[in-house]
């Protein structure tokens, strides 16, 4: 079961990282502009997603070592840290997330635009403006950012779950916890 926990944390772990990569490029990148007026919560949520990909690949990668070496007690702490700080990560990139998403539909995605210069900014994003002097399509924004930030949103509550169990799992193999004697390390 750890091996298919670190396997999942590794492709959980690349699908984050491609897709914080994809928001960068094709939402941030644009809608920084020349002046970088992106709100920091845009670009904090961005980084951090892609910092727990990164970590959710390297804790998959210890599960898996630690399923081949049950017996080193040196892997099972490194399991247990690694973990535990993925796990408070990734549940720091869903609440960054869903804090990105809930200002975006609650602002209409006029936080998206800032950075424009036209001076005949809608109300909502998703409107065509008369005259457009942005450098980027105004109206397919909002919809392609929030296209990927739910995407991006379950696969880190989705980590924070894996990274959660292997932290028990750690744990477990320390024997430390209410449960740590009557799982075998066959069972885990």
């Amino acid at each position: 079961r750890l091996m298919r926990t670190g396997l999942g944390l590794i492709v959980l772990g690349h699908g984050s990282l491609v897709l914080g990569a994809i928001v960068h490029g094709s939402v941030l990148r644009h809608v920084a502009g020349a002046r970088r007026s992106v709100t920091p919560e845009y670009a904090a949520a961005n980084v951090v997603s892609v910092c727990s990909g990164l970590l959710s690949i390297a804790a998959g990668i210890v599960a898996i070592l630690v399923s081949h070496n049950l017996s080193r007690a040196a892997l099972h702490w490194t399991l247990l840290s690694v973990s535990l700080l993925n796990c408070l990560l990734s549940t720091a990139c869903s609440v960054g997330l869903a804090l990105a998403v809930a200002l975006t539909v609650h602002s209409r995605g006029t936080h998206l635009v800032r950075g424009c210069n036209s001076s005949a900014l809608p109300l909502d994003a998703r409107s065509a403006i008369a005259t457009n002097d942005c450098p980027f399509n105004t109206t397919r924004i909002y919809d392609t950012a929030l296209a990927l930030w739910f995407p991006s949103l379950l696969l880190a509550a989705a980590e924070a779950v894996l990274s959660g169990r292997c932290c028990l799992v750690a744990l477990v193999f320390q024997g430390i916890g209410p449960c740590a004697h009557s799982y075998g390390k066959e069972q885990v």
